[in-house]
């Protein structure tokens, strides 16, 4: 359907009406808590506050990566953040992070505990903490790093972009389903031709990068099916990015880190909390 109406922006935008859609409820122009609640704390110096959207799944990839290396240090408990009912305003978690977004992570093991957020933030953190999945040759290194803030910076258009218009707004406009369906296809293009030369993103080495782009771009819309897209977008046709997410798939701490604080699908891949290896049966 092509958008024939006409909206003429007031002088000053003012909040009158929530702006429709799946997550209406949560969307509001101001930032703080909305009510008071702690943080719960458990026995690991690592505490992760977050939810399995593509966003939190980089960060237990990480930690399970890590945990696989040996590193023993990055044992965690993850809790579960429920963002429909408003658990990322209340005021411990504002205080984890102030942008109130998922994932959010609390070092305990320095004085006075570290926040870390934003999910690209805690995998180098991670990443410098543990001495893994960030080459140290400077030209590998700004390469990886390169990689990292591309998919930082271009995913808000697969995200808030093509799937907010493609799945969640209320109405749907051929304008910016079009606009960001375009962008989308760009990007797969832009990771298609960079990974039909080399086996990750920023060359032999997997790292930081990879983990960072595969839950959108890998599990979430090639291997999976991201706002019902993967017909609309043909995304099949990206065959290096489909190679290079199956073999990511196949990796079993991918697999694990894909199934903590996650509350759907089969009940048997659903561990809402994490607090030990023996949590992921």
């Amino acid at each position: 359907m092509t958008d024939t109406s006409s909206y003429t922006p007031p002088a000053v935008w003012e909040w009158d009406t929530e702006s429709g859609g799946r997550f209406a409820s949560i969307n509001r122009p101001i930032a703080g808590p909305t009510h008071d609640k702690d943080l719960p704390v458990g026995k690991h110096p690592l505490q992760l506050y977050s939810l399995a959207t593509p966003n939190g799944v980089k960060v237990t990839i990480m930690l399970e990566e890590l945990l696989a290396l040996g590193k023993e240090g990055a044992e965690y408990d993850a809790y579960f953040i429920n963002i429909l009912e408003g658990d990322q305003f209340s005021s411990g978690f504002t205080a984890a992070n102030p942008n109130s977004k998922i994932p959010a992570m609390v070092d305990h093991s320095t004085a006075p505990p570290t926040r870390v957020f934003e999910s690209g933030s805690i995998l180098f953190y991670l990443a410098e903490k543990f001495d893994a999945f960030l080459p140290k040759e400077p030209a590998a290194r700004a390469e990886c790093m390169s990689w990292l803030f591309w998919q930082m910076g271009s995913t808000p258009f697969l995200g808030g972009g093509f799937g907010h218009f493609y799945a969640y707004a209320p109405e749907k406009f051929e304008y910016p389903i079009n606009r960001f369906a375009m962008e989308v296809k760009r990007q797969l293009d832009v990771l298609d031709r960079n990974l039909a030369e080399r086996k990750y993103l920023a060359g032999d080495e997997y790292t930081i990068a990879d983990m960072a782009t595969y839950p959108w771009y890998g599990g979430g819309l090639v291997l999976g099916d991201l706002y019902e897209g993967q017909v609309f977008l043909d995304v099949k046709s990206y065959t290096n990015v489909a190679r290079w997410a199956s073999e990511i798939a196949d990796r079993p701490a991918v697999q694990r880190g894909q199934r903590v604080n996650k509350a759907w699908g089969p009940e048997e891949e659903q561990v809402m909390e994490r607090h030990s290896a023996s949590d992921i049966k």
